[in-house]
């Protein structure tokens, strides 16, 4: 198990699809199902490693993300997601803080 590169309220950016988005949540190694990876993680990342719930910016969606497929974002400005305009985290100084428990 490795430490995880990026914390939660990090502003990200997908490698392989170029999304921005924050990170919600870490999840030390895979939690998902295995049919969800063999459908969804075609590139085949490894599941000991960090993973990470996402919200996408200028989205609805929120996506599963492991840690090969993200980067920092060169582009700190605010996302816009629906759960960040409900008050879910502040943005401030080119992240998020959260406003109340995540859980």
């Amino acid at each position: 198990m490795s430490t995880a590169l990026f914390e939660i309220g990090q502003i990200v950016h997908h490698r392989l699809f170029g999304y921005r988005g924050v990170v919600l949540d870490v999840d030390a190694d895979f939690q998902g199902g295995d049919e969800w990876y063999e459908h969804m993680a075609r590139s085949r990342p490894p599941k000991d490693q960090p993973w990470y719930h996402v919200l996408v910016d200028d989205s609805e969606n929120n996506t599963y993300v492991a840690e090969r497929n993200l980067e920092p974002a060169k582009d700190l400005g605010p996302v816009r997601h629906h759960l960040l305009e409900e008050g879910l985290m502040r943005y401030e100084n080119g992240r998020y803080l959260p406003e109340r428990n995540l859980v």
